[in-house]
């Protein structure tokens, strides 16, 4: 009888650490858009999306708008100076399936000063080469920021 309720258990926490683990990844893979935008590194960013992945925004002013993952990487990559950005908190992570997001505060510093801050909110697919970065959706905002 023990036995059957210590496999029991066991199986039933399978899940619970195989999305633990699915979490980490999802986040791992934003950060790893945020370091390759740190490197103005293209091959890098290009990792962390999928190739034909949206990034949508609205500026401080409240003007919407959006890029493609091509035009995103070509400013990045053409960008003048050291570029930071950075959750300023644990983002919440939610996983069903093979669809993730990963909503967080940030915080985007240019030559190491305060530039704007908002919200990140990524959808990630999880691909066979795993987690991929579908779409961003981001404010930018230059008030209102924690610590600024």
């Amino acid at each position: 009888m023990m036995i059957r309720l210590f496999l029991a258990a066991a199986l039933a926490a399978v899940p619970l650490f195989s999305q633990d683990s699915d979490k980490a990844d999802a986040v791992a893979v934003v950060q790893k858009l945020f370091d390759g935008m740190a490197a103005h590194d293209a091959a890098a960013i290009r990792a962390a999306v999928l190739p034909d992945a949206r990034f949508y925004f609205l500026r401080a002013d409240g003007t919407p708008g959006n890029t493609s993952a091509d035009d995103f990487v070509t400013h990045i990559t053409a960008a003048k100076g050291t570029l930071l950005e950075r959750f300023t908190n644990q983002p919440n992570v939610l996983i069903q399936g093979r669809i993730a997001q990963v909503w967080g505060e940030y915080e985007f510093l240019l030559n190491g000063k305060f530039h704007h801050c908002g919200i990140d909110s990524a959808g990630l697919l999880k691909t066979a080469g795993g987690w991929k970065i579908a779409s961003i959706v981001y404010t930018s905002e230059t008030t209102g920021c924690s610590g600024h």
